[in-house]
């Protein structure tokens, strides 16, 4: 391909084609794209990805990604949110999802992965100390477990329950269930034992 195209074209597959997921036929189509497209476009994101490290820090308090600028995350400095609530997430994209919802006033605790032997992530390399210490610094009342319901997650809560063991704090999890339009026949056993377990009365 190196003879065929130019060397800054070839660079970008190149550039394009490690990110996860991106094949070689994607990054040429994307690569394409770009120089086909204005300019203006092309710049603009090449500006963004340029700026990318310099503009984001990580919240010394919710290990949420924050703006360079800002010294604690807002959704951790806003008056409005629960301190004594605390949902914990395995990745900072995770508040995202819970945020959507629009449900809940509390505030967040990135634990910056899940447990997984496999992929080398261990109980000493989440933020499990420093959540023991928020936990009493701001005197929180109830962690949510807002892990995903993997084998990765529900090890990684049963850690958080040890790691809490002598913390006074109520610990509740993310009810696990049945998603709305799934047939009971379709259902995996674990969703199905979760949707046993919490059942509600009506």
């Amino acid at each position: 391909m190196s003879q065929l195209l130019p060397k800054t074209l070839v660079n970008l597959i190149e550039a394009l084609g490690s990110l996860p997921g991106v094949g070689p036929r994607t990054a040429e189509r994307y690569a394409s794209y770009l120089l086909r497209t204005h300019p203006a476009k092309a710049k603009n994101m090449a500006d963004s990805l340029s700026n990318l490290h310099e503009g984001i820090k990580i919240c010394p308090k919710t290990f949420a990604f924050i703006d360079a600028k800002d010294d604690v995350s807002p959704l951790y400095s806003d008056p409005k949110r629960d301190k004594t609530t605390v949902a914990i997430v395995a990745d900072p994209f995770d508040i995202v999802a819970v945020e959507k919802t629009g449900m809940f006033k509390g505030t967040y605790h990135v634990l910056g992965g899940l447990i997984s032997p496999i992929d080398g992530i261990l109980a000493e390399d989440l933020r499990l100390n420093e959540l023991v210490a928020r936990c009493k610094d701001d005197n929180v009342k109830e962690v949510i477990l807002a892990t995903n319901a993997s084998v990765e997650g529900e090890t990684t809560a049963l850690y958080i329950q040890n790691a809490l063991k002598d913390v006074k704090v109520k610990i509740s999890r993310l009810a696990r269930g049945l998603p709305i339009g799934v047939d009971l026949e379709y259902a995996d056993q674990i969703t199905l034992g979760r949707a046993l377990e919490g059942r509600q009365t009506i």
